[in-house]
């Protein structure tokens, strides 16, 4: 008999890659989408997938479909924050926090064993240039209000894991990621968006741990076989320079890319003209404060440790190459 499972958040980069492992892999799939139409169109192929309209705002409205569920992958987010001006610290709390603690209550009232939440690099810091791995708290006092959200996410989930151990609770940290399935765009998609496009004047003075939303789907659906319930594990992918990922960009979009690299205090002058620019037109800014600040708190903090994910979840990392030729051929083809 299949195993039934809920994700959140599946038109989204991870979920829609997870639902589509997770179909292949034989389970029968509950996908929660705010859009059904837009589910319709990106799962067209998978007439066994049952889309469940809803959004983590309301959980009472979709929970009697959590019944008869054996884990849920909790995905979805409030995440862009980082590229978008301003403060969005009420969605960041409504969905992030507030949502996953409905969902938790939900789930556990459906009589769902496993709780699969899906966390971030966000939640850990550590000294430039050296391996962080999952022991390595961030102080929610140095965090904007993303890392934040995550911080007091995560901790959500683990004080009701603690309260309620008959349901196993996972955490996955993945790093920044890409890959096919961007639809929304995401951040890397935009990012790749602007550099085919010729909108990157320059490069920003930036460092990122980037993953395959494939291979994150993967540890997943590993870390309820293999994982130990209450643990985390890092899925952050490989450390880059900004100007090499553009590099990297530009040569499989077959475009000219920036060399030259923005100095810090001009990049914030931009960030508020961008921001003043955003408010006036509603319009996507190219860089917000929030993202200059990080960059420049998390200037080679980008070193991630992959040990569990390697040795006890089994799995390897597909080489940043093939995630970005993979991820520029599908944004191209669309």
């Amino acid at each position: 008999m299949k195993k039934t499972v809920f994700v959140t958040g599946a038109t989204g980069l991870l979920g829609n890659n997870l639902v589509r492992q997770l179909i292949d892999e034989g389970y029968h799939v509950k996908a929660l989408v705010r859009s059904r139409q837009k589910a319709n169109k990106q799962f067209a192929a998978h007439v066994e997938l049952e889309i469940i309209q809803g959004d983590m705002t309301d959980v009472t409205s979709f929970e009697i479909h959590l019944d008869g569920c054996d884990t849920v992958f909790h995905t979805a987010a409030f995440f862009r924050d980082n590229y978008k001006g301003g403060s969005h610290w009420a969605d960041l709390e409504k969905i992030n926090i507030n949502g996953t603690k409905c969902l938790l209550e939900a789930a556990l009232k459906a009589g769902v064993k496993q709780f699969v939440h899906v966390s971030s690099i966000a939640v850990l810091d550590g000294e430039a240039g050296t391996l962080i791995d999952e022991t390595c708290d961030r102080n929610i006092e140095n965090s904007d209000d993303y890392y934040r959200s995550k911080i007091i996410s995560e901790r959500t989930v683990r004080e009701f894991a603690a309260r309620h151990p008959m349901m196993n609770c996972y955490y996955i940290l993945p790093g920044w990621m890409w890959g096919p399935g961007d639809l929304g765009p995401t951040s890397a998609g935009q990012l790749a968006f602007d550099v085919m496009n010729g909108k990157l004047p320059a490069i920003v003075p930036g460092t990122f741990s980037v993953v395959d939303a494939r291979d994150v789907a993967a540890a997943l659906i590993m870390v309820t076989f293999k994982g130990k319930p209450g643990e985390r594990y890092l899925v952050a992918g490989r450390h880059i320079h900004m100007k090499d990922l553009v590099s990297m960009i530009g040569h499989y979009a077959n475009v000219k890319t920036p060399t030259k690299t923005i100095p810090m205090p001009l990049l914030y002058c931009i960030a508020v003209l961008q921001e003043i620019y955003g408010k006036l037109t509603g319009k996507p800014i190219l860089l917000s404060l929030a993202s200059v600040r990080l960059m420049a708190s998390q200037y080679d903090r980008t070193h991630f440790s992959s040990e569990r994910y390697e040795k006890i979840l089994g799995l390897q990392f597909r080489p940043l190459e093939q995630t970005l030729a993979d991820t520029l051929s599908d944004l191209i083809n669309r």
